[in-house]
């Protein structure tokens, strides 16, 4: 899904765009199945009870309070989260009902860095630091393809045309 064009400047064009590494829905998907394997078992249990209807509907209800509070809203937050890599500046956006936002220009970015860990590695992900004029470096967690990323930045900061490689004819000009 590509950023919305109408909210960048006028020449300005998305060159990366990522959602957080999938992840972060291994402990939602895990509780998803963790409250219908409990539900279940429980709606056996009590199924066949005098008092076992108003023990389904209470069963119903709080599957769906955990479903909501456990499953949906991390895939929310993961859905509205964005990390934009532009040709002017570095974009991160996230949440659902109260949005947050941070621009870094790329010119005041000093210097990008990533670290990841040996899971972080296995899955292709990683942590990405920025150092930009501000007083202390800003990370951003679960960046797929981290290292792709960091190259990315790297070379929309330092993108120089005067010191791209033109070969040379043999008569000596451009």
């Amino acid at each position: 899904m590509a950023y919305p064009d109408d909210l960048l400047s006028s020449g300005e064009h998305v060159v990366i765009h990522k959602h957080p590494h999938w992840k972060m829905l291994i402990f939602p998907v895990f509780w998803l199945l963790v409250v219908v394997a409990l539900g279940t078992y429980l709606a056996g249990l009590v199924g066949g009870q005098s008092w076992g209807f108003i023990a389904l509907i209470a069963l119903a209800v709080i599957a769906v309070v955990l479903v909501l509070w456990l499953t949906v809203t991390p895939l929310l937050r993961w859905r509205t989260t964005h990390f934009i890599i532009t040709s002017d500046r570095v974009m991160y956006r996230e949440g659902v009902f109260k949005r947050t936002g941070l621009d870094i220009p790329l010119a005041r970015v000093n210097s990008v860095r990533f670290e990841h860990s040996f899971v972080d590695r296995l899955l292709g992900c990683g942590t990405l630091i920025i150092e930009s004029a501000s007083d202390e470096p800003l990370e951003f967690d679960d960046i797929p393809s981290v290292e792709k990323v960091h190259t990315m930045l790297y070379r929309e900061v330092n993108d120089n045309p005067e010191d791209d490689f033109q070969p040379r004819r043999l008569d000596g000009r451009a």
